[in-house]
């Protein structure tokens, strides 16, 4: 089966052809997710039919379309429910019908985190394991479950993908692009992370101050160096995140936690923190839950795309696995 893949993310789109759980081809191209999501419809035509081209293949040759998108997702109609801050117009498009438009083929969406724990569970670190809890570290916090070998989605499709919103401060917490106060990825994730900076004092003079782009190879190069600004935006992200693993292991009861996104450019830095915090405080009489990277980084919610496809547009020969 070949699908043409994209997932959705706030800073990049990662737009790839798959077949049998491999990358045949991808390209990236930037979100301008503020824009919303119409001007980025053509790009992935664009996009799609040159790697067709470099395969020599022709959209008659696939199977369809998957699409991983950051927000809520009706299954049955494949419409986006909510906004989070990024292609806020998507609400009001129909991609089921623009992909029968402009290519005569089915479409299949949902959440890209659980998008990318359906990869990795498939295909990549969590293999073998059928109770899993995926985090993403990025513009957000992507969450995800799947308890017994079933992908958690909940009456309204919420289920499971809204960890990045759990509250970890109810007093003086940073307002939330989901309307909460004190969620995880408001306190923590590249989207605010300008912020955290600048409202620390000691930010006019740390050497972030002048970096072209402030983000968290900035802040983990500068904290490697001894910059105290960058060291206390690290600590404090970690023990963010760390906190949100052990609070995940407490609603889902997993075997396994992988841990993926841009940031973990410094797994070397991040796991062990985490694996640690989760030793100290997570409630697991029974042992410890295993705390591992993301093995398909980028690749993870596009070769979820077969999976989805065949689940969402089951046929007698490709049944979802």
């Amino acid at each position: 089966m070949i699908v043409l893949a994209c997932d959705l993310g706030g800073t990049r789109i990662k737009i790839g052809v798959v077949r049998d759980g491999i990358v045949l081809a991808h390209t990236v191209a930037p979100a301008h997710s503020k824009l919303g999501l119409a001007p980025q419809l053509p790009v992935l035509k664009a996009a799609w039919l040159h790697l067709l081209a470099q395969l020599k293949l022709t959209p008659d040759a696939c199977a369809g379309i998957s699409i991983a998108f950051p927000s809520i997702i009706d299954a049955p109609s494949g419409r986006v429910l909510a906004e989070y801050g990024k292609f806020a117009d998507a609400m009001g498009i129909d991609l089921r019908a623009w992909a029968q438009r402009e290519f005569g083929l089915p479409l299949a969406i949902d959440n890209d985190a659980r998008m990318a724990l359906i990869g990795e569970w498939r295909a990549g670190a969590g293999r073998g394991c059928n109770d899993l809890v995926l985090l993403t570290l990025g513009t957000g916090l992507g969450v995800c479950a799947i308890i017994n070998g079933q992908v958690l989605r909940g009456k309204h499709g919420q289920a499971g993908i809204l960890g990045g919103h759990l509250s970890l401060r109810y007093d003086g917490g940073r307002p939330c692009s989901c309307g909460n106060l004190g969620c995880a990825e408001a306190e923590a994730s590249t989207a605010c992370l300008t912020d955290l900076a600048h409202a620390r004092a000691d930010f006019a003079t740390s050497p972030l101050a002048r970096e072209p782009v402030l983000d968290f190879a900035a802040v983990f190069t500068r904290a490697a160096a001894g910059d105290p600004c960058a060291l206390a935006l690290r600590e404090h992200s970690i023990q963010v995140w760390a906190t949100l693993v052990v609070n995940l292991i407490h609603a889902y009861d997993p075997e396994l936690v992988i841990v993926g996104g841009g940031i973990m450019a410094s797994a070397a830095v991040i796991l062990p923190a985490i694996r640690a915090h989760v030793a100290r405080h997570a409630h697991t009489p029974w042992g410890q839950v295993r705390i591992e990277p993301s093995t398909l980084a980028d690749d993870a919610a596009l070769v979820a795309g077969e999976w989805l496809l065949n689940e969402q547009f089951p046929t007698p020969t490709c049944p979802a696995a």
